[in-house]
């Protein structure tokens, strides 16, 4: 299988910047591969009038400030920020960020900030049509251009990005699980991101992501799975219901959050509950670490399970290419390219 990456996906709700900077280099130090930030007005959780920062800002000079994590923006709603805008911010940030940009689209979903903000929240199905023009407006400005477009929603005319991505190809995420979606990704994603699920339910998607890429002649083998989940980790098992009462203290018992979370327990029983999603071709472990921060989990997942989930993909086909051959990025550098410093 595909060399294994682990990311830890940070919210920039109720932090201020110098926490979240902290933790994107706690990230680095721990030996993750990669950081990424949601786009949002406001928290997804919380009151209306919470601390949020603005994704792609934040995502740009975090990336300014950090030297080996992939930076990615996971995923911006694609009905109310023009894929020409998103394309220019996702170069400019390849670039700050020395060739690390991922960038992640969805077709979004109505919160708060819709009704707040008056942003627009058409129909899912002229969202699925947005979600596929933006995807090929940005593959097209990344090219360099000139492009040209005529679709149903964006229209562009000789249009031009310069300078260009850093990467060859820079990774287009595509977050979420819909049916459409996931027909939708499997001609255009390079990685595709969904929350956990059931492994069954998880196994379902893979199915349908399978056949949508069969049905446009794609591999799905091109396309990395990635899974965001959150745990809460203990050394020892007795440690567990101290634990677990801080946690409930910080989310309500109909807190949206409790699904995501995978385990509570220790490093061992992490493992073991991440293996039905390596063996169904997961390739990226995000582990969720919006504020609150639980550091104590974030660092026995770093140090305990990531070399456990590596040590069972070695000896594949693909690690022993990956040690003869070197493992890159989904995206190239076009050269070597200098991270700013802000």
């Amino acid at each position: 299988m595909p060399e294994l990456r682990f990311g830890v996906h940070s919210g920039q709700q109720y932090a201020s910047f110098s926490e979240a900077l902290e933790l994107w280099r706690l990230a680095e130090e721990l030996g993750y591969d990669w950081c990424s930030l949601f786009d949002h007005l406001r928290p997804p959780m919380g009151g209306p009038d919470g601390p949020c920062f603005e994704g792609p800002t934040l995502l740009s000079a975090l990336a300014a400030r950090t030297e080996r994590v992939r930076c990615a923006l996971l995923v911006s709603g694609v009905s109310w920020r023009h894929p020409a805008l998103l394309a220019s911010a996702a170069a400019t940030i390849d670039h700050v960020s020395g060739g690390r940009a991922e960038i992640g689209i969805g077709t979004g979903s109505a919160d708060l900030a819709t009704s707040q903000y008056g942003l627009p929240h058409p129909p899912g199905r002229t969202r699925v049509e947005l979600l596929e023009e933006t995807a090929a407006v940005l593959r097209g400005l990344w090219d360099g251009g000139p492009f040209s477009f005529r679709g149903k929603h964006f229209q562009l005319q000789d249009a031009y990005l310069r300078p260009a991505p850093v990467q060859r190809r820079l990774p287009l995420v595509f977050g979420g699980a819909g049916p459409e979606l996931l027909r939708v990704a499997a001609r255009h994603a390079d990685v595709w991101n969904s929350l956990v699920a059931p492994p069954d339910a998880y196994r379902a998607r893979c199915a349908t992501l399978d056949r949508h890429c069969a049905e446009a002649g794609r591999d799905p083998g091109e396309i990395r799975r990635s899974m965001t989940f959150r745990a809460l980790l203990v050394e020892h098992e007795d440690e567990l219901p101290a634990r677990l009462a801080g946690l409930r203290r910080s989310f309500p018992p109909d807190s949206p959050v409790w699904p995501e979370y995978l385990v509570f327990g220790t490093p061992e029983q992490c493992v073991a509950a991440l293996q039905p999603y390596l063996a169904l071709g997961v390739t990226d472990f995000l582990f969720g670490a919006r504020p609150p921060v639980d550091r104590v989990s974030l660092t026995l997942f770093a140090e305990r399970v990531v070399p456990e989930l590596r040590r069972l993909t070695e000896g594949t086909p693909d690690a022993q290419d990956r040690a003869r051959l070197g493992g890159p990025h989904p995206g190239r550098p076009r050269g070597r390219v200098v991270p700013a410093v802000l």
